[in-house]
């Protein structure tokens, strides 16, 4: 019997480091991915950029205090490895790694970080992430010309630094979003136009070489502070808008890691070995019909409830979307740090439509006018899908198709529309997600429907003074249940992004605020891969 016990732990011994020597992670080789935003990149300075084509590549070569935990699902300490808060929340002393270089062998220090906040708050440097940095306090004043600094960063040492906040928030949510790196000064001074086509950061990747409307190539940094990352030698990202380039490339195996469209899912689902290798995550936009509360009809909360019990949202995201989205249970997604996972959505249920309409005074129905861009996945194509849905319930849906700028311009100024339909960011902060639909936020704040609940309006603010984090959970779950039930939109899905890989790729993860802001420092490949021996 010893002899016995003896040999089963031997072979489960060898099977686990057979096991292990089959899935450790492996150093070297080249990685190739689709770069699927646009046609070219735009500027690699991530103090300038908009465009998210920019920033994938940007989060592998610069990085800042906080960056994106897809594990824990929410912001963490990036360049700080530790840090103290008041009691009162709003002062935040940051200690800095100690190993951390730039690209050009210089050590990050904290001037590094006040440099690099007031370049992006210098109206000069026009950085659409200035919004990000105003929750610093003296942060606008020094915007606006009336100080020479900004008053909520002061220097301790070269390695600790205290961040004064406005207000008690979470300064993670603002300041992992990839244009809140930290620079160093003497590089992006010697030329900043040319440190856009050329840049040196800190983070596990640095430039090699950028070929317009091609590829732009970046490689291992080897003095990046993470011991043994990253793995890769080279990441190559191939600029490829086009869905079905991206498939006939990703086929061929010259492509390592691609975004799946729409128009491939269907057939990668069905593929047996595609299928496998498949990473999908709901990310955090909440697809919707906002009502306009002062249109007659859409002011009865009645009505927009049976517009909501009305839709079939379920086979429309199975039917006309293939399964590539979600079904919406609220206004925050099932990636939400506050969605309930005990919270019940709205099922299709026509004649409980047809009773509310019948209470609210429209059992002959009513017509109205959505406004929409032609996006498929969420504008006039699938608002046709809904039209014998609502004319079961005797409600006329006429569609005016408009391009996207024109639609932004209606929903934030204009009042003269009965509705439009849009995809809305509903992460990765959930009190900043439902505070688009708080009253103090105008209609160009955000609040398209001019939302407007006193009761909605005291959770929101409970939830922003609560520091107990799972007291302040609830509250938001509450807030996020009473917007649903008071129904100021149609709530239809999240967006569902899927990441194909060669079976050889390992180390993709679900990223919910952007599934393509993958971290490239985890990822490795097999030797098994074309790429393995690249140098």
């Amino acid at each position: 019997m010893k002899k016995y016990v003896l040999f089963l732990f031997v072979v489960f011994l060898v099977s686990g480091m057979l096991m292990g020597s089959v899935w450790a992670e492996r150093s070297g080789g080249s990685c190739t991915v689709a770069a699927p935003y646009g046609g070219d990149f735009f500027s690699l300075d991530p103090h300038v950029t908009t465009r998210t084509q920019d920033y994938l590549v940007t989060i592998n070569m610069h990085h800042g205090l906080y960056k994106w935990d897809p594990d824990q699902n929410k912001p963490v300490l990036d360049l700080p490895q530790k840090v103290e808060i008041s009691d009162d929340g709003l002062v935040y002393t940051y200690t800095l790694r100690d190993n951390i270089k730039f690209h050009n062998g210089r050590q990050l220090v904290a001037d590094d970080v006040i440099w690099s906040f007031e370049r992006i708050m210098n109206p000069k440097t026009a950085s659409p992430c200035s919004r990000r940095i105003r929750v610093i306090k003296g942060a606008k004043e020094f915007e606006d010309g009336q100080a020479a600094n900004i008053a909520g960063l002061r220097k301790i040492d070269d390695l600790t630094i205290e961040m004064t906040l406005d207000g008690a928030i979470d300064p993670g949510y603002p300041l992992y979003e990839p244009c809140a790196a930290i620079l160093p000064r003497e590089e992006v001074e010697k030329d900043a136009a040319a440190f856009g086509l050329s840049p040196v950061g800190c983070g596990p990747f640095k430039f090699v070489n950028w070929v317009k409307g091609s590829e732009l190539v970046i490689e291992k940094f080897p003095d990046y502070y993470e011991d043994g990352k990253p793995y890769l030698n080279k990441l190559v990202y191939s600029v490829m808008p086009e869905a079905a380039a991206r498939d006939v490339a990703f086929r061929a195996k010259e492509l390592d890691v691609t975004i799946v469209d729409s128009a491939q899912y269907e057939a990668y689902q069905a593929d047996p070995e595609i299928s496998k290798n498949m990473v999908e995550v709901a990310e955090m936009y909440t697809r919707s019909i906002g009502f306009n509360l002062e249109f007659a009809p859409f002011s009865d909360k009645r009505v927009r409830q049976a517009i909501n019990y009305a839709i079939d949202s379920e086979l429309i995201i199975t039917k006309f979307l293939k399964n590539k989205a979600y079904p919406a249970i609220g206004f925050l997604p099932t990636t939400s740090e506050a969605f309930n996972p005990n919270a019940k959505g709205y099922n299709y249920d026509p004649e409980k439509a047809k009773a509310l309409l019948k209470d609210a005074g429209y059992e002959n129905g009513f017509e109205f006018t959505c406004i929409a861009t032609s996006n498929k996945a969420w504008g006039a194509e699938l608002l046709e899908t809904l039209i014998p849905f609502l004319k079961n319930v005797n409600v006329t849906l006429k569609i005016q198709q408009l391009d996207e700028a024109a639609l932004a311009q209606s929903v934030l100024n204009e009042q003269g529309w009965d509705a439009y339909i849009w995809s809305l960011d509903s992460g990765p902060d959930p009190l900043q997600a439902l505070g688009r639909f708080h009253s103090n936020n105008p209609q160009s704040g955000g609040n398209f429907v001019r939302y407007h609940n006193p009761e909605f309006d005291k959770l929101l603010d409970a939830a922003s003074q609560e520091r107990d984090e799972a007291k302040k959970i609830a509250l938001l779950q509450q807030a996020d249940a009473l917007f649903t039930e008071e129904a100021p939109l149609w709530f239809f899905n999240y967006n569902k992004a899927i990441i194909a890989t060669q079976p050889w790729v390992h180390g993709i993860k679900p990223v919910a605020v952007e599934h393509m802001y993958q971290n490239f420092a985890d990822v490795w490949i097999e030797e098994s891969s074309p790429r393995a021996n690249e140098k």
